[in-house]
């Protein structure tokens, strides 16, 4: 799988010739990170793209950048790419509405939650 590195290697990957659309799947507009049961994640149109998470890294930072003030969960917040959670996440791709995806899985005590955020390219920073 292919590991990215940096914002320019993240926008590279994730352009395509179409332009996203407006997608009516269970996945939802997913603006901002959002909890999603994984019955909800439509696999069979699903592919995976790349990992923004190194593989030499056992435990990535939970540092997070938002040099905006914004907050993890805003739709605005920008997609850092060395900093959580982003460090934590693999990129997809939906062949439905052509979109990009980002998917994590937080693990906290007994819970297991994987969100989910459509990926912005103009919101990319390193």
């Amino acid at each position: 799988m292919t590991f990215i590195r940096t914002a320019a290697e993240l926008r590279s990957a994730i352009t395509r010739p179409t332009a996203p659309r407006a997608c009516d799947c269970a996945l939802g507009a997913c603006a901002g990170w959002e909890s999603l049961a994984e019955y909800r994640w439509e696999a069979g149109q699903m592919s995976l793209v790349a990992t923004l998470r190194d593989p030499a890294v056992d435990e990535p930072t939970l540092e997070e950048k938002h040099p905006q003030g914004t907050r993890y969960d805003a739709p605005d917040a920008p997609v850092a790419v060395g900093f959580f959670p982003y460090n934590r996440c693999e990129v997809w791709h939906c062949g439905r509405c052509e979109r990009h995806l980002l998917r994590y899985t937080e693990f906290g005590g007994y819970n297991v939650d994987h969100r989910v955020r459509a990926l912005d390219p103009g919101k990319i920073i390193d």
